[in-house]
Protein backbone atom coordinates (compact mmCIF):
# COMPACT_ATOMS: atom_id res chain seq x y z
CA UNK A 1 0.00 0.00 0.00
CA UNK A 2 2.75 2.48 0.90
CA UNK A 3 4.15 1.35 -2.60
CA UNK A 4 1.41 2.65 -4.34
CA UNK A 5 0.75 5.68 -2.18
CA UNK A 6 4.76 6.73 -3.30
CA UNK A 7 3.85 6.13 -7.45
CA UNK A 8 0.53 8.47 -7.04
CA UNK A 9 2.58 10.92 -5.01
CA UNK A 10 4.83 11.05 -7.44
CA UNK A 11 2.52 11.53 -10.49
CA UNK A 12 1.44 14.76 -9.12
CA UNK A 13 4.50 16.65 -10.84
CA UNK A 14 3.73 15.24 -14.01
CA UNK A 15 0.02 16.37 -13.59
CA UNK A 16 1.26 19.65 -12.35
CA UNK A 17 3.35 19.97 -15.61
CA UNK A 18 1.03 18.83 -18.17
CA UNK A 19 -1.66 21.21 -16.75
CA UNK A 20 1.11 24.18 -17.08
CA UNK A 21 1.48 23.27 -20.39
CA UNK A 22 -2.09 23.15 -21.69
CA UNK A 23 -2.34 26.68 -19.94
CA UNK A 24 0.83 28.20 -21.73
CA UNK A 25 -0.59 26.63 -25.43
CA UNK A 26 -4.12 28.07 -24.75
CA UNK A 27 -2.06 31.27 -23.58
CA UNK A 28 -0.83 31.30 -26.91
CA UNK A 29 -3.73 30.43 -28.42
CA UNK A 30 -5.36 33.45 -27.05
CA UNK A 31 -2.63 35.92 -27.82
CA UNK A 32 -2.68 34.77 -31.63
CA UNK A 33 -6.76 35.21 -31.76
CA UNK A 34 -6.27 38.89 -30.39
CA UNK A 35 -3.73 40.01 -33.38
CA UNK A 36 -5.38 38.20 -35.79
CA UNK A 37 -8.99 39.86 -37.19
CA UNK A 38 -12.17 41.36 -36.34
CA UNK A 39 -14.96 41.46 -38.39
CA UNK A 40 -16.54 44.98 -37.63
CA UNK A 41 -19.49 44.85 -40.11
CA UNK A 42 -21.29 42.62 -41.91
CA UNK A 43 -24.30 43.31 -44.33
CA UNK A 44 -26.47 41.56 -46.67
CA UNK A 45 -29.19 43.25 -49.17
CA UNK A 46 -31.43 41.04 -51.54
CA UNK A 47 -32.23 43.11 -54.70
CA UNK A 48 -34.07 42.39 -58.14
CA UNK A 49 -30.74 41.63 -59.51
CA UNK A 50 -28.97 39.25 -56.90
CA UNK A 51 -27.43 39.20 -53.25
CA UNK A 52 -25.02 41.60 -52.21
CA UNK A 53 -23.03 41.68 -49.30
CA UNK A 54 -21.05 44.48 -47.61
CA UNK A 55 -18.49 44.03 -44.86
CA UNK A 56 -15.41 45.55 -43.19
CA UNK A 57 -12.51 43.16 -41.58
CA UNK A 58 -10.15 45.15 -39.26
CA UNK A 59 -6.43 43.95 -38.93
CA UNK A 60 -3.05 45.02 -38.84
CA UNK A 61 0.13 43.43 -40.24
CA UNK A 62 3.03 42.15 -38.22
CA UNK A 63 6.11 43.28 -38.56
CA UNK A 64 6.92 40.47 -40.60
CA UNK A 65 4.15 40.63 -42.71
CA UNK A 66 5.45 44.39 -43.69
CA UNK A 67 8.86 44.10 -44.65
CA UNK A 68 8.26 41.01 -47.27
CA UNK A 69 5.34 43.56 -49.25
CA UNK A 70 8.70 46.03 -48.96
CA UNK A 71 10.44 43.32 -50.10
CA UNK A 72 8.87 43.01 -53.22
CA UNK A 73 6.68 39.86 -52.13
CA UNK A 74 2.91 39.61 -53.39
CA UNK A 75 0.67 38.93 -50.61
CA UNK A 76 -3.07 37.38 -51.33
CA UNK A 77 -6.30 37.48 -49.42
CA UNK A 78 -9.41 35.72 -50.12
CA UNK A 79 -13.02 36.14 -49.49
CA UNK A 80 -15.41 33.52 -49.27
CA UNK A 81 -19.23 33.62 -49.12
CA UNK A 82 -21.57 30.55 -49.01
CA UNK A 83 -25.35 30.50 -49.29
CA UNK A 84 -26.70 27.15 -47.59
CA UNK A 85 -29.87 26.08 -47.46
CA UNK A 86 -30.88 24.33 -44.53
CA UNK A 87 -32.48 20.02 -45.42
CA UNK A 88 -33.70 18.25 -42.32
CA UNK A 89 -33.58 14.58 -44.37
CA UNK A 90 -30.56 15.36 -45.91
CA UNK A 91 -27.11 17.45 -45.98
CA UNK A 92 -27.68 21.21 -46.07
CA UNK A 93 -27.36 21.93 -49.67
CA UNK A 94 -25.13 25.09 -51.28
CA UNK A 95 -27.16 26.91 -52.50
CA UNK A 96 -24.52 29.57 -53.67
CA UNK A 97 -20.80 30.46 -53.37
CA UNK A 98 -18.22 34.01 -54.59
CA UNK A 99 -14.87 34.43 -53.99
CA UNK A 100 -13.31 37.60 -54.21
CA UNK A 101 -8.96 37.38 -54.63
CA UNK A 102 -7.23 39.77 -53.84
CA UNK A 103 -3.30 40.82 -54.10
CA UNK A 104 -1.41 43.75 -52.69
CA UNK A 105 2.18 44.55 -54.24
CA UNK A 106 4.63 47.42 -54.12
CA UNK A 107 5.98 48.80 -57.19
CA UNK A 108 9.37 49.68 -56.19
CA UNK A 109 10.46 52.19 -59.50
CA UNK A 110 7.05 54.32 -58.83
CA UNK A 111 6.93 53.48 -55.01
CA UNK A 112 3.21 53.14 -55.00
CA UNK A 113 1.13 50.10 -54.06
CA UNK A 114 -1.08 47.73 -56.22
CA UNK A 115 -4.15 45.85 -55.49
CA UNK A 116 -5.77 43.40 -58.24
CA UNK A 117 -9.11 42.06 -57.48
CA UNK A 118 -10.38 39.03 -59.25
CA UNK A 119 -13.45 36.38 -58.64
CA UNK A 120 -10.60 34.05 -59.94
CA UNK A 121 -7.45 32.88 -58.17
CA UNK A 122 -4.48 35.34 -59.09
CA UNK A 123 -1.78 33.25 -59.52
CA UNK A 124 1.84 34.55 -59.76
CA UNK A 125 2.25 33.43 -63.26
CA UNK A 126 -0.60 35.87 -64.59
CA UNK A 127 -3.28 38.11 -63.16
CA UNK A 128 -5.99 37.25 -65.78
CA UNK A 129 -8.89 39.32 -66.02
CA UNK A 130 -8.45 41.64 -63.02
CA UNK A 131 -8.97 44.97 -61.54
CA UNK A 132 -5.96 47.46 -60.78
CA UNK A 133 -5.71 49.91 -58.52
CA UNK A 134 -2.76 51.44 -57.77
CA UNK A 135 -2.66 53.81 -54.12
CA UNK A 136 0.19 56.04 -52.53
CA UNK A 137 0.71 53.67 -49.02
CA UNK A 138 0.61 50.75 -47.84
CA UNK A 139 -1.88 52.19 -44.97
CA UNK A 140 -4.67 53.04 -47.95
CA UNK A 141 -4.05 50.03 -49.73
CA UNK A 142 -4.69 47.62 -47.07
CA UNK A 143 -7.99 50.21 -46.19
CA UNK A 144 -9.14 48.93 -49.56
CA UNK A 145 -8.68 45.55 -48.78
CA UNK A 146 -10.55 45.50 -45.87
CA UNK A 147 -13.63 46.87 -47.20
CA UNK A 148 -16.22 44.95 -49.14
CA UNK A 149 -18.74 46.99 -50.99
CA UNK A 150 -21.81 45.37 -52.27
CA UNK A 151 -20.27 42.39 -53.34
CA UNK A 152 -22.39 40.38 -55.38
CA UNK A 153 -22.82 36.84 -53.83
CA UNK A 154 -25.32 34.94 -55.54
CA UNK A 155 -28.17 35.49 -58.57
CA UNK A 156 -31.69 35.78 -57.66
CA UNK A 157 -32.95 32.44 -58.83
CA UNK A 158 -30.25 30.80 -56.44
CA UNK A 159 -32.53 31.71 -53.36
CA UNK A 160 -35.43 30.47 -54.26
CA UNK A 161 -36.94 27.16 -52.55
CA UNK A 162 -37.97 26.67 -49.07
CA UNK A 163 -36.07 26.49 -46.07
CA UNK A 164 -34.04 28.66 -44.13
CA UNK A 165 -31.12 29.59 -45.59
CA UNK A 166 -27.58 30.39 -43.83
CA UNK A 167 -24.30 32.45 -44.91
CA UNK A 168 -20.90 31.70 -44.33
CA UNK A 169 -18.36 34.42 -44.79
CA UNK A 170 -14.49 34.18 -44.29
CA UNK A 171 -11.93 36.23 -44.86
CA UNK A 172 -8.08 35.04 -44.53
CA UNK A 173 -4.68 35.56 -46.00
CA UNK A 174 -3.60 33.21 -48.43
CA UNK A 175 -0.31 31.81 -47.76
CA UNK A 176 -0.22 28.87 -50.23
CA UNK A 177 0.40 32.02 -52.89
CA UNK A 178 3.38 32.90 -51.08
CA UNK A 179 6.97 32.20 -52.72
CA UNK A 180 8.01 28.22 -51.79
CA UNK A 181 10.70 29.02 -49.78
CA UNK A 182 8.71 31.59 -47.54
CA UNK A 183 6.08 28.86 -47.21
CA UNK A 184 7.74 26.67 -45.45
CA UNK A 185 8.99 29.31 -42.68
CA UNK A 186 5.43 30.67 -42.64
CA UNK A 187 3.16 27.43 -41.91
CA UNK A 188 1.58 27.75 -38.28
CA UNK A 189 3.70 31.28 -37.55
CA UNK A 190 1.02 33.78 -36.07
CA UNK A 191 2.70 36.56 -38.05
CA UNK A 192 1.40 35.16 -40.91
CA UNK A 193 -1.93 34.34 -39.77
CA UNK A 194 -5.24 36.93 -40.45
CA UNK A 195 -8.32 35.05 -40.96
CA UNK A 196 -12.05 35.42 -39.72
CA UNK A 197 -15.73 33.83 -39.99
CA UNK A 198 -18.47 34.70 -39.37
CA UNK A 199 -22.25 32.33 -39.90
CA UNK A 200 -25.48 34.28 -39.90
CA UNK A 201 -28.96 33.21 -40.21
CA UNK A 202 -29.86 34.88 -43.47
CA UNK A 203 -33.61 34.15 -43.21
CA UNK A 204 -34.03 36.37 -40.62
CA UNK A 205 -31.51 38.03 -41.58
CA UNK A 206 -33.58 39.20 -44.74
CA UNK A 207 -36.55 39.04 -43.03
CA UNK A 208 -35.89 42.20 -40.71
Amino acid sequence: MAFITRCCTSALPSRRLLVWLLTCCLGLVGVARAENAELAALRVERADDGLFLTARVDFRLSPVVEDALHKGIAVHFVAEAEVMRERWYWYDQKAASAHRYMRVTYQPLTRRWRLNTSSEPLVNAGLGVSLAQNYDSLEEVIAAVQRIGRWKIAEPGELGGSGRHMLRFRFRLDGSQLPRTLQLGSVGQPDWVVSVERRIDLTQELGR
